[in-house]
This record gives structure tokens, C-alpha cells and sequence, in this order.
């Protein structure tokens, strides 16, 4: 190879190295960029949470992941599926987080949020777990910070929901009325059989 032909090759390695080097910072500085606003969206969304519980989906299609996502939307709770470090950046920045045991966020985990509801996101898994075994509950976070187990998470899943409760409190209230209305009618019902007795 002649020294011309060397040196131009020479300066083609060059180049695409540092294109390649460039395009390397240019990736890395949107991956990061990416994170950043991850995080800042899972840092606004678990400040806000009532509750925050978590499973294991591993085994769910996509059919299915969509299903839930459909069946917690209509309960008011969000499912997201995320990298659990960014999870526990994300906890660090809020402060009653920031003592939480997070040795539990191992594996593949998705995490179903509410911020009107303390129960609706331990509900909707569980209802969810019961016709799709690949879903499996296993752990949460109260809106104090404190650690939610299984056991926990599943007596919480068995409460009623803010409207399910609201619901059976205005059902309770409204008996006594309907009872005393019953009451009432069958009174004046009585009352109009012997009139008509009477009369006749």
C-alpha cells in the first residue's frame, strides 16, 4: 500500500471512530435524559399514591397485561411496569420513602398505584390473580412509608373500596326510611281495608 493510500485510510479509521464515539454520547445522553423524566414521573406518581402494591407478571401475555390495564383504569388505579431501580430512586426522593425497606423489589414486578383509593389497587390484583395465576402479589407501601407483606396486601385486597363502602353506608342510612315507609304504607293500606269493611 502506498503512504497516500495508508494515510487516507488512516484518517476513514479516524473518522468513524469518532463518529461512533459520538454517536455513543449522543445515546447515552438520551438514555439518560430518558431516565431523568422516568423517574420524575415515578417520583409524582407515588407521592401521590394512597397505596402502592406490587406482583409478580411473569407468564402474563400482552393480551393479558393489556386486560389489567383496562380493569384497573376503570378502578381508578395505574399500572406500571418499570425497572425497580428506577422505582427506588424514585422513593428516595420522596421522604416518607426514604426509610423503606426495598429488599423485597426483586425480579420481574409491576406496580399498581391510586391516589383516591387506599384499597382499589390491592383489589384489582387480586381479582386479577384469581383467573390468571402468573399474576402473584407481593408486597406494597402504605402512603406513611410502611411496608406492606403479602398477607397484608391480600386482607387489604378483602375490604371494601372508598365507593363500595360510601355505597353501603347510604344503603344503611336509607334502610331505616324504607322500613318506616313500609311501614307507613301498610299502616294506611290497614286503615282503607277497614273503612271499606265498615262502609259495607
Amino acid at each position: 500500500m502506498s503512504p497516500r493510500k495508508f494515510f487516507l485510510s488512516l484518517i476513514s479509521v479516524t473518522n468513524f471512530n469518532n463518529s461512533s464515539t459520538k454517536l455513543k454520547e449522543l445515546f447515552m445522553a438520551i438514555s439518560k435524559d430518558k431516565k431523568k423524566t422516568l423517574v420524575a414521573d415515578l417520583t409524582e406518581l407515588l407521592s401521590s399514591s394512597q397505596t402502592t402494591v406490587y406482583a409478580r407478571y411473569q407468564g402474563l401475555t400482552v393480551a393479558e397485561l393489556q386486560e389489567l390495564r383496562k380493569a384497573a383504569r376503570e378502578a381508578g388505579v395505574k399500572i406500571k411496569v418499570t425497572k425497580n431501580r428506577l422505582v427506588r430512586v424514585a422513593m428516595n426522593e420522596i421522604a416518607v420513602y426514604k426509610d423503606t425497606d426495598t429488599t423485597n423489589l426483586v425480579g420481574q414486578l409491576l406496580y399498581a398505584v391510586s391516589d383516591t383509593d387506599e384499597v382499589a389497587p390491592a383489589k384489582v390484583l387480586a381479582n386479577f390473580a384469581k383467573d390468571h395465576a402468573a399474576l402473584e402479589i407481593a408486597g406494597g407501601f402504605s402512603d406513611a412509608g410502611k411496608t406492606l407483606d403479602k398477607a397484608e396486601v391480600e386482607t387489604l385486597a378483602s375490604m371494601p373500596t372508598k365507593e363500595e363502602a360510601i355505597a353501603q353506608v347510604v344503603a344503611q342510612l336509607l334502610s331505616p326510611v324504607t322500613d318506616t315507609i313500609s311501614g307507613l304504607t301498610g299502616g294506611i293500606s290497614g286503615i282503607v281495608s277497614g273503612l271499606e269493611s265498615h262502609a259495607a
